[in-house]
């Protein structure tokens, strides 16, 4: 069965009699040519099934109009809504997306970097896996100056902009909202201090011990993966300690919510006995009973802000050069977990 004609701008342009750089500007949504002219052209081009040949503009213009994001795990909320702020952004401009997750594996973070290469993104917006060590996958985009930005989890790198928020001064926040409510054995459950992430929120949570003359203590630092499970095992540590603490920071809602489900389940009253933060505000905050205290983490704005350097920079707008880190806003959220003065009069 003979293959059906491709219908071209040369057809809708003899059927219109019209020319075909008025079809060509028309298509393109270009001012010059009238509403009236260009909408008896899109309704021609629909009717007759024309498709705009995006592969021959993308050789013309040495573009092709995807941008990569590359994330640890797609299943969490916090990065849900940053790909939701990175998609909006990306459609109205006329870009798509290549999505793909590390797994917080550096090995298939190695292999995301290079199918994005090989797929020729026009920019690669990144947030690190638990496990990457050195950035040397992603030097293929910076030798064909490829616009690289690390988002949330990011890395130091001279040819590269970062989007994050201040962590050290959120956990600090958090730790010290703790103290004020009388708490002085704090436990820090957090991820691995080779992200930025992880090393500020600890940096921050020990600022504020030594702000408010309390001693560090290592044994209050618990690191794992940060999910539920891994805070329902954290739970089990902590009944193990005496004097038990009095507080509990977590680096995350999901792991915060688990640890607190467990202790619950073991006769601890929360906040009477221990009281709680996280950090992300997550919906899980306001679903678990106490709701949570948390750090209100902007993922949308964090997707928005990364997504709008990027293309700003491929337009020629403003360059990703002019600065290496932009910091977005955070607020602690305090909820009944942590709320021990108030409790402790009930």
């Amino acid at each position: 069965m003979a293959k059906p004609k491709e219908i071209t701008i040369y057809d809708l342009a003899r059927k219109l009699n019209v020319s075909i750089a008025t079809v060509s500007r028309a298509l393109k949504d270009d001012p010059v040519v009238s509403k009236k002219t260009k909408k008896k052209i899109f309704d021609l081009a629909e009717e007759m099934g024309y498709r705009y040949n995006h592969f021959a503009r993308n050789l013309r213009e040495q573009r092709t109009y995807t941008i990569g994001v590359i994330v640890p795990r797609l299943n969490s909320y916090f990065m849900s809504t940053v790909i939701a702020g990175i998609e909006s952004v990306a459609n109205n401009e006329g870009y798509t997306l290549i999505i793909s997750q590390s797994s917080e594996s550096a090995g298939k973070e190695v292999d995301s970097a290079k199918t994005m290469f090989n797929n020729r993104v026009d920019g690669l917006l990144v947030s690190l896996a638990y496990e990457t060590d050195d950035l040397a996958h992603f030097d293929q985009f910076i030798k064909k100056d490829v616009p690289l930005i690390f988002f949330d989890r990011v890395a130091e790198h001279p040819d590269c902009t970062c989007v994050l928020i201040d962590n050290r001064r959120g956990a600090y926040e958090s730790t010290s909202h703790l103290i004020a409510q009388g708490c002085k054995r704090i436990v820090h459950i957090t991820a691995t201090p080779k992200r930025n992430v992880y090393a500020d929120r600890l940096a921050g949570y020990k600022q504020a011990l030594a702000d408010h003359q309390l001693a560090f203590d290592e044994k209050y630092i618990l690191i794992n993966n940060l999910s539920q499970e891994d805070g329902a095992q954290a739970a089990a540590a902590i009944l193990q300690m005496n004097p038990l603490p009095d507080a509990i920071f977590a680096a995350n809602d999901n792991c915060a919510v688990g640890c607190m489900v467990a202790l619950k389940k073991a006769g601890i009253r929360i906040p009477q006995d221990i009281a709680f933060a996280g950090f992300n505000n997550d919906p899980v905050s306001t679903v678990v009973e106490p709701n949570l205290t948390t750090i209100n983490y902007p993922g949308y704005k964090m997707g928005e802000m990364a997504a709008a350097s990027l293309i700003n920079h491929l337009n020629g707008v403003n360059s990703i050069d002019a600065t290496n880190t932009i910091l977005l806003r955070s607020e602690l959220i305090i909820r009944a977990s942590s709320l021990k003065t108030s409790s402790d009069s009930e």
